[in-house]
């Protein structure tokens, strides 16, 4: 048996990353100040396709800057999925307002079906504004993740929030590069479709600047609102004025230096990923009790994360990442669900019986950009053997 280790998800550091972060080093330009800051910005919006982007220290403090920018605040309610990071609910409570948790679909992400049962059973409209018939609030956004890269149903929740009256904030932070193919979305990416979206440059993520964060919207006033509130709130520098309670949510230079080398590889970055997810679906999807789980059609996904789903029932979740432990192999159940975890038990929740499922029985592989063949195999042979 091999002894090297295989992790679950690791950074690439193969392009001109030592050169950019040298070049900020060399012009002192370290901390929140600094060229490679608003060029990395420039860049991303590029990339995505938005006029703005507004970087920040983290995926949570950009989401967090999204909600505060789109107005979600004390008393509202905000429609989230249960089968996600806990980062992506928490900055819901930052501002004061309460998660309303809703069930996935197949492709583990916020199902719009359910959330429109949701909604329909317990809301009411008033003044064109949507609130909950129980608690009286508010609700007054949505909040969906693309989880491991996979685009959500987009056209069936921006149809959704119009009906409603509610304000759409995308969670990409695990989907940058994930686009639509077909459609009336073709072309338009994870992130770019509702009225804001975040980002995250998290050392596992797609790309990394070690910790790090971005947030575009297609509203200018809430990117500049969110560029404002990351940067304390400065209404002048000078002089040292402060207009609101603002964050230093700021991302450094060295960090920006890093994100540059790194989103110029990011098309080689998915195309690796995608064909290691071709390897391991060639290899495990109907064999052994095992099915890899699909990405959806009419999407270029980024493919950030593998799901095996463990179909036979002789396969326990726990004893699969045991047994691949022992062999060196790094893997990962999905997350608890947000509803069962601290502060969120008394929170509405509908349709979780899927995600219940997910989170029994789905075991997340290796899936680095750097991952050989050679490693892979070896992952595929090993959870053939059990």
């Amino acid at each position: 048996m091999s002894e090297h280790f295989i992790p679950l998800s690791v950074p690439n550091f193969s392009g001109r990353e030592k050169e950019y972060v040298n070049d900020a080093v060399v012009s002192e330009w370290v901390s929140t100040g600094g060229s490679k800051v608003s060029e990395f910005e420039e860049k991303i919006a590029e990339y995505t396709g938005m006029p703005r982007a507004v970087a920040c220290n983290s995926g949570t403090s950009g989401l967090h800057l999204a909600l505060m920018a789109a107005g979600v605040g004390a008393g509202d309610e905000v429609l989230a999925p249960t089968l996600t990071f806990i980062a992506a609910v928490n900055p819901i409570r930052y501002v004061g307002a309460r998660p309303v948790f809703i069930g996935c679909g197949q492709s583990l992400c916020l199902c719009p079906t359910l959330a429109e049962e949701w909604l329909a059973a317990h809301t009411e409209r008033r003044d064109g504004a949507c609130f909950n018939k129980r608690t009286g609030a508010r609700v007054k956004a949505l909040l969906v993740v693309h989880v491991f890269g996979n685009m959500a149903d987009m056209q069936g929740l921006v149809a959704l929030c119009e009906k409603y009256g509610l304000i759409l904030i995308e969670d990409a932070t695990e989907a940058l590069g994930t686009r639509y193919t077909e459609g009336p979305y073709a072309g338009r990416m994870a992130g770019t479709i509702g009225d804001i979206g975040a980002y995250s440059f998290n050392g596992n993520k797609l790309i990394t600047t070690g910790a790090g964060g971005m947030v575009v919207s297609n509203h200018p006033d809430w990117a500049e609102h969110a560029k404002h509130l990351s940067t304390q709130a400065k209404a002048d520098e000078l002089q040292f004025i402060h207009d609101e309670i603002g964050y230093n949510y700021r991302m450094t230079n060295l960090q920006a230096a890093l994100g540059l080398a790194q989103l110029e590889q990011i098309e080689g970055f998915i195309a690796h990923k995608r064909a290691m997810y071709e390897f391991y679906r060639e290899r495990l999807d109907g064999k052994n009790g095992f099915r890899i789980l699909p990405f959806r059609a009419g999407v270029r996904s980024n493919h950030w994360f593998y799901s095996l789903y463990l179909e036979d029932a002789r396969h326990r979740r726990d004893d699969v990442i045991a047994a691949l432990r022992e062999q060196q192999i790094q893997t990962r159940p999905v997350w608890a669900l947000i509803h069962e975890q601290a502060d969120y038990g008394a929170c509405e929740r509908y349709g979780t019986e899927l995600a219940e499922d997910f989170r029994a029985r789905i075991v997340n592989l290796p899936c680095s950009t750097n991952l050989t063949e050679a490693d892979a195999q070896r992952v595929a042979d090993a959870l053939l053997a059990l």
